[in-house]
């Protein structure tokens, strides 16, 4: 990136929302460190077309050269989709490799991790979404150096050599020995991930 970074969009996970714990760190973060920065963080619709289709839009007037990306399990594969389309670099925490597959099983009536008993938060899943899925997916990883992958062996959601062999070229690739899915030390790398963001 040629100059400092201006713009940055966050993509949550499957079932889960902008009131994450990592998504909220980050909101955090930006007010205390870089009120400057433009800082999105939508809630994403069940449909994975759909949710391209709304990233694609909020980020239609940034500056490429300046817009960077982060995104937490199904949110960091929508951030390689986005990064694979845009050219921006993005860092990914626990990104889900094959979310077609994963997702497969989670067919119906879904809840929200932050607010299971909200009816609001409910949602359906629904088989066309596992298409658009598969569609999704980039065929290859084209520029490596553009992402930093953050990949834990403790995670219990998805299988971290799966994710770490997707993501092997990356030189930028860190991999935790212990943590967990929803990455519960987070704080110990943030700088470090916000540093490769130029944030």
């Amino acid at each position: 990136m040629s100059a400092r970074t201006t713009h940055l969009l966050y993509l949550h996970g499957f079932r889960s929302s902008p009131r994450s714990a990592k998504a909220q760190r980050m909101a955090a973060w930006v007010a205390e460190q870089r009120p400057d920065l433009v800082f999105a963080c939508p809630q994403l619709p069940p449909s994975p077309a759909e949710a391209i289709a709304l990233a694609e839009a909020l980020v239609a007037d940034w500056p490429r050269e300046r817009m960077v990306l982060m995104g937490s399990s199904l949110g960091g594969f929508y951030a390689t989709v986005l990064a694979e389309r845009l050219g921006c670099p993005a860092v990914l925490l626990n990104p889900a490799v094959d979310p077609a597959r994963d997702l497969a099983a989670y067919l119906g009536e879904q809840s929200c991790w932050q607010s299971p008993e909200d009816p609001e938060q409910r949602f359906f899943f629904r088989a066309e979404f596992v298409d658009e899925l598969r569609a999704l997916k980039p065929a290859a990883i084209t520029r490596p150096a553009r992402y930093l992958p953050v990949i834990a062996k403790g995670d219990e959601v998805l299988d971290w050599r799966e994710m770490h062999a997707r993501y092997a070229d990356c030189p930028r690739l860190k991999l935790l020995e212990g943590s967990d899915h929803a990455l519960s030390d987070f704080d110990d790398y943030l700088h470090e991930l916000t540093d490769f963001l130029q944030l």
